[in-house]
């Protein structure tokens, strides 16, 4: 078929374009020819990449399969190539090659979409001009922050930036990321493997593994050293000396970036390490890399791209997310540069964006801003003058928001250890939620600075409703015999007493806790079997709260099917009717010049026990009063006392 002057244009341009760039993105149209079934998932997903989809409903859908295989042969058939690595979520295969007549060749292919060149470079030189360090325009060394109490860490020199967020609250409750795996993608993580900081990690094999997909030698350690700085904030566990957010998560140490020069084939780099995270199971991304110019500006990104998910690490970030897992990104450090705004992928909805502080909180200049039109960066933590491991083996400082994302993604980590059955995007609400701006959210500081003590608050107070509903206070079971538990939920923090009284208002047995507001707490009174039958109570009392349950051992009914309790009561009480009707019944407490205290009407069944309470009575003084049962074939009066 002939070809249109427009197209032989075309095709002219982009071998032009293929021949200034050498590694060059196929774009497929579609994965018909692949091997692979969405019914079978455990061919191209780990196990745990498979439970985190059914954890959270998540569909494996097309994006999971892999690129087709078959349209990977037929590429390499077309001439002198080389396959470097494919996207199966953007469904592209990046190559290399010169070969013009190769392109021609693949250009005609019909499940080709696009072609197009991204990048040509070195990919072992070791300048890292690309990550300086910006200058913070606060201080960077604010005054150490000295701990004020006993830890289950010793953190340091890192204690202000871990308490900036009441971090340690988390490590305190024994959430330090033991079941949770973390991929860093970055440039490389130079000595990570002789440095102290990670000698925890080393021994207790926390190391997933290493991939490289900038060399494909699948080693890191002799790469950049900007991912060991940032591996440092997140794993180090060295007492005394620094101990990073998340020191006993598990992690990938992938390397997407070259240090040495910026080019689009890093997004595509950026993507596949995604997906090599998601596919292997990883819970969370960290990465410290973004995306706005290249070297050749012809590549360069708009202010016009922002929040569309137009660019191709956009694109990966955010169905990285619709995958179940939690990425965390740098803002970018473009606050005082001329772009100024937030990088990519940090412009995507669901993707955490972190900006930097110093351990005061006070914005660093260098931070970048957000773009008009969403909350971003969505939080800030510290990254002016952030303690981090060095190649001299020893803490030293660094500023960036490179710095301020590790070290709050850890916490998040942590935070989700303690409520895995929560999304990620549950988990992230809470932690906006948890920030000190979230009512006034602005373009610098975001929702502003997490508190993980509130989040993990927050998440509990969730986490209790669906379990518990509205209630507070249990005891189980009634009647008893020899046990009795007793459940509450905490109120606030501080002291809390749990106690066990008879029908006189005597306190039977007793117990103590120190309680944390939201917590479950659980204690059974044990050895009642010499009890006698009757009518007890349970009563929960802290600083600002009382509250009491009824309970009774053994048949409270065997004289009485009317029993109110307790009797003498102070402050609310407890009616017990064993029905002898089926009816509406009213109750109705009267004091001794005959006026109407209180009034309360309920459905009974006939033969069933109901429990009816009166709670408007704590203001009544002291004295006689009169219980009126009203039903329909029956009435009762009762004496009761107060005080």
């Amino acid at each position: 078929m002939k070809k249109s002057l427009a197209t032989l244009f075309f095709l002219s341009a982009t071998l032009h374009v293929c021949a200034q760039f050498p590694k060059i993105i196929i774009q497929l149209r579609d994965k018909a020819a692949s091997s692979y079934s969405i019914s079978t998932p455990s061919a191209y997903l780990a196990e745990r990449a498979i439970q985190r989809r059914i954890r959270y409903n998540i569909a494996i859908d097309s994006l999971d399969l892999p690129v087709s295989s078959k349209y990977i042969d037929s590429l390499r058939t077309a001439g002198n190539i080389t396959v470097l690595s494919t996207s199966k979520w953007l469904n592209q295969v990046l190559i290399e090659t010169t070969d013009q007549n190769a392109l021609k060749k693949i250009q005609s292919f019909s499940f080709v979409k696009a072609t197009r060149g991204v990048g040509y470079r070195s990919i072992n030189n070791l300048i890292n001009d690309k990550f300086k360090e910006p200058t913070a325009a606060v201080s960077p060394t604010a005054k150490r922050m000295e701990e004020v109490s006993d830890n289950t860490y010793n953190y340091g020199n890192n204690f202000g930036q871990v308490h900036i967020h009441q971090g340690e609250f988390l490590h305190n409750k024994g959430y330090h990321g033991e079941t949770m795996q973390i991929a860093v993608l970055d440039a490389g993580f130079r000595q990570y493997k002789t440095i102290t900081a990670f000698d925890s990690i080393r021994i207790n094999r926390q190391v997933l593994g290493e991939r490289d997909f900038v060399a494909f030698d699948n080693s890191v350690n002799e790469d950049d050293s900007h991912g060991m700085h940032c591996l440092s904030i997140l794993s180090a566990n060295w007492p005394g000396k620094m101990v990073g957010t998340a020191p006993k998560a598990s992690y990938w140490l992938l390397r997407t970036e070259n240090a040495t020069s910026e080019y689009p084939i890093e997004e595509h780099n950026w993507v596949v390490g995604a997906e090599f995270a998601d596919s292997a199971g990883s819970d969370m991304i960290s990465t410290s890399l973004g995306y706005t110019t290249f070297d050749d500006p012809s590549f360069n990104h708009t202010y016009n791209d922002l929040y569309k998910n137009s660019t191709m690490v956009s694109q990966g970030a955010a169905i990285a997310t619709r995958k179940g897992m939690i990425v965390c990104a740098s803002a970018g450090n473009e606050g005082a540069g001329s772009w100024k705004y937030i990088s990519f992928p940090a412009d995507v909805d669901s993707v955490c964006t972190v900006g930097a502080v110093n351990t005061l909180g006070v914005i660093a200049g260098f931070s970048s801003y957000g773009y008009p039109g969403k909350v971003k960066p969505n939080i800030v933590s510290v990254g002016a003058g952030t303690v981090i491991a060095s190649l001299n083996n020893e803490p030293t400082t660094g500023n960036g928001t490179s710095y301020s994302n590790p070290n709050v993604a850890g916490l998040i980590a942590c935070l989700w250890q303690a409520f895995p059955r929560f999304s990620n995007m549950k988990i992230l609400d809470a932690v906006y939620k948890s920030s000190d701006k979230y009512n006034s959210p602005d373009n610098r500081y975001g929702f502003g600075i997490p508190n993980f003590k509130t989040a993990y608050q927050l998440l509990k107070r969730d986490e209790n409703i669906a379990a518990y509903g509205n209630e507070w206070f249990f005891a189980t079971p009634t009647p008893f015999a020899g046990n009795l538990q007793a459940k509450f939920i905490g109120r606030m923090d501080g002291p809390v007493t749990i106690s066990l009284l008879n029908s006189s208002g005597q306190v039977v047995a007793t117990q103590d806790f120190t309680s944390e507001k939201d917590e479950v707490y659980t204690y059974t009174f044990s050895n009642l079997d010499n009890l006698p039958s009757g009518f007890y109570s349970v009563r929960y009392t802290d600083a600002t709260t009382t509250r009491t349950l009824p309970v009774q051992k053994g048949n409270i009914f065997e004289k009485e099917w009317l029993v109110a309790l307790p009797n003498p009561f102070t402050s609310d009480f407890t009616v017990f009717i064993k029905g002898q009707e089926t009816a509406e019944i009213t109750l109705r407490l009267i004091d001794t010049r005959g006026s109407v205290v209180e009034v309360v009407t309920s459905q009974i069944t006939q033969n069933q026990t109901t429990s009816l309470q009166f709670k408007n009575t704590q203001n009544l003084p002291a004295g006689v009063y009169f219980l009126q049962y009203i039903g329909r074939s029956q009435k009762r009066t009762l004496r009761l006392f107060k005080g």
